[in-house]
């Protein structure tokens, strides 16, 4: 720094003393050998400075190299900008006539500037410092310096001229050079300022051939100068102001964009307080931030900023810390202003979402009709169940103050989850606790058993062994989908109470049939809905529709009720335990603990995929139940004849084929059946595609086919 100050001293006193004052050992010159002597420290000292190689970006601090470097370079420069010209002149001659050639020698010391401009184009990359007033003041300093020197060089050119009343200062003043060094140099910096700005007032003016020639070359300077300042000036200007600008032109056309395709007002709202949202957040461009540096720097700092709110979200409680950190690094945050939709109803799910503060609405649109069915809160998620399960985003979410909102993308959601398999039930069975928790009127998940829950293994070992990965997956998937009907069923249920009641006694499913709107029925029954419940004169919704003539209300509700007969009265087995299944459980349970417990709507995944009998003693007192089919067995032989047929059977439908045929071999003694078809003479072969209560004919002998 005190190089800096020594340098703008030598930028001003060298066109000073070049034009002003002439040749004394006085206290100016004693100044100016201290100064020059700091610069000598200072060249001696580079010799062991090490320097940034260009092409390498290696510090080199190899003295020799450093050395060899300086004096090719620099140094030269530098020895000649230092050396003490005036006492060595002074030396050697005494003539004073070549004082104007010591001048000019000494004029080499501007040469120290460049260490200014280095200087400036240090601090307009240091972040500490405004660049804005870096830049100025570089533009100013520019400035100043070209008038003194100006000022300086045109005085010169007066005061050498033989007759000085022919001069552009000695036309004002003719005894000008009698006149103090003070008003002189104001007189030359007055002329310099005024001819730069182009004011021209004409009261100090050129005389003579000299000065029109330099006032020439000095306005033609002057253009270029006064370009470059104005177009730097003006990109400073317009940088500050183009963030203002960008946003108006953006609300523009998105104005005109609203008006030219008439979209709705409530649309226009959004997208404009969507951009002003954007224009007053982008200091917080978080996102464009993190895409301009490397992964794993992105990776640190994303887990620094979400990991502790990923730790608190309710699906991701009891995941590893391997699948928590893959996740972060995926994540975007995002504002959303109030009233604007995140997530549309019916949509195809891309994204989840993480409420980091504000609020949001659950919004669901019923025959056009919007309806709130829920609220979300800092921490929640939203659109779990669309992302999870692969179905379209059932509830519509709209936000109802300033969010923020962290988005995971779908695709690096799953592929987290398929390269952490274990987290994956862990991740089911936390959606299966939340969607039982956010029950409280009571409702039931549809289709299921009420007594069943997958319990856990002694020592707080988790119920498990894994046989087959694909026989797995398909378990897991149809739990998804039983997961997905049971929301489905409790967003109906919330949205049409059968409870709630009219002012003529009438519950909303009553109501629903009164205005013959089927679709209204099938939506409250869904939801839980008793159809068997009459109002208040009496009238149930069945008979209510045969009243009116509506066939296909009455029918849809005659189903339901059938529906619900069969379940009152299906079947329910104790699962038979086996030694092999509890040896498998003592080795899955010392690997997996504090397994939650699973709603009753997994029953038939868990009897598949994940059967872990504790002991004897505990399937004895507890049992795995699960529904199952009964069908009805026939036996058909080629060669007996229809009095010799035997009578059927009423079994529990077995899980496979195989299984089948030799439950049947059991039942029908001595007879070997190799095909099963149904009542329409087609053959089974696949155990899913039996229902409940069919009647199944087994053939032997070959028999191909047979009339019933």
């Amino acid at each position: 720094m005190l190089l800096i100050v020594l340098v703008i001293y030598s930028a001003w006193i060298c066109p000073f003393e070049f034009a002003f004052l002439t040749y004394k050992q006085d206290a100016l010159f004693v100044i100016d050998n201290i100064v020059n002597g700091f610069f000598a420290i200072d060249i001696f000292l580079t010799f062991f400075v090490a320097y940034l190689d260009s092409q390498s970006y290696l510090l080199v601090d190899n003295p020799k190299q450093i050395a060899t470097r300086y004096i090719s370079t620099w140094f030269i420069f530098d020895v000649c900008s230092t050396a003490p010209f005036q006492p060595i002149i002074s030396l050697l001659s005494t003539n004073h006539g070549s004082e104007l050639g010591f001048k000019v020698l000494n004029m080499l010391r501007l040469w120290r500037l460049r260490r200014v401009s280095s200087l400036f184009a240090r601090l307009e990359k240091d972040i500490r410092f405004n660049y804005f007033w870096i830049r100025c003041t570089k533009l100013i300093s520019v400035t100043l310096f070209a008038v003194h020197c100006a000022g300086c060089f045109y005085y010169l050119i007066a005061d050498r001229y033989p007759d000085s009343k022919q001069t552009w200062i000695g036309a004002v003043y003719p005894n000008f050079k009698e006149d103090s060094l003070w008003n002189r140099y104001v007189t030359a910096m007055y002329w310099s300022i005024t001819t730069l700005t182009t004011t021209g007032y004409g009261d100090l003016h050129a005389e003579n051939p000299r000065e029109m020639l330099f006032d020439i070359f000095y306005m033609l300077f002057n253009l270029g100068l006064t370009a470059y300042l104005i177009g730097n000036m003006t990109n400073l200007v317009v940088h500050s102001t183009s963030r203002t600008r960008n946003f108006r032109d953006t609300v523009r056309a998105a104005s005109e964009f609203a008006a030219r395709n008439d979209l709705p007002p409530r649309i226009q709202d959004q997208m404009l307080s969507h951009i002003c949202l954007k224009f007053r957040t982008e200091g917080l461009k978080q996102q464009e931030t993190l895409n301009d540096l490397p992964k794993a720097l992105r990776s640190s700092i994303a887990q620094h900023l979400f990991f502790p709110i990923i730790q608190k979200v309710d699906i991701f409680q009891g995941v590893s810390y391997d699948f928590l950190f893959q996740l972060v690094s995926e994540i975007d945050a995002e504002y959303f202003p109030p009233k604007e939709e995140v997530i549309l109803q019916n949509e195809a799910p891309t994204d989840l979402y993480i409420l980091v503060s504000g609020a949001v609405v659950l919004i669901s649109n019923i025959d056009g009709q919007e309806q709130v069915v829920g609220k979300a809160n800092s921490g929640d998620t939203l659109g779990e169940i669309g992302v999870l399960f692969q179905r379209p985003q059932p509830y519509t979410v709209r936000t109802t103050e300033l969010s923020q909102i962290l988005r995971l993308r779908r695709n690096s959601l799953m592929t987290t989850i398929q390269t952490n398999k274990e987290d994956e039930q862990i991740i089911m069975n936390n959606i299966f606790m939340k969607l039982k928790g956010e029950d409280g009127s009571g409702f039931e998940y549809p289709h299921t058993n009420k007594g069943l829950m997958l319990d856990n293994c002694p020592g707080g070992g988790q119920r498990g062994g894994y046989k087959d990965s694909s026989h797995e997956d398909a378990a897991m998937q149809e739990a998804r989908n039983n997961c997905f009907t049971a929301l489905q069923a409790r967003k109906k249920s919330q949205i049409g109470k059968a409870q709630m009641t009219g002012e003529n006694g009438q519950t909303e499913i009553q109501a629903a049939v009164c205005q013959g709107h089927l679709e209204k029925v099938k939506i409250v029954v869904e939801g839980g809905a008793d159809v068997n419940k009459p109002e208040a004169r009496g009238w149930m919704p069945k008979g209510l529709a045969q009243q009116q003539g509506d066939k296909d209300i009455h029918d849809l509700l005659l189903s339901y009720e059938n529906r619900r007969e069969m379940d009152e009265h299906r079947i329910e087995f104790i699962e038979p335990e086996t030694s092999g299944s509890t040896s498998n459980c003592e080795g899955n349970c010392k690997t997996q603990e504090d397994h939650q417990h699973i709603h009753s709507h997994l029953r038939k995944v868990a009897m598949k995929s994940y059967q872990c009998p504790s002991s004897p003693a505990s399937d004895r007192e507890q049992g795995i139940r699960s529904y199952s089919k009964r069908v009805t067995i026939h036996m058909h032989s080629k060669s007996e004849s229809v009095s010799e047929r035997q009578l059927a059977k009423l079994i529990i439908l077995p899980d496979s084929i195989d299984e089948l045929l030799r439950v049947a071999s059991e039942k029908f003694g001595g007879y070997r059946p190799t095909k099963v078809v149904n009542a329409e003479n087609a053959e089974i072969e696949d155990m899913s595609v039996v229902r409940d209560g069919d009647h199944l004919f087994l053939l032997h002998n070959d028999c191909q086919n047979f009339v019933l």
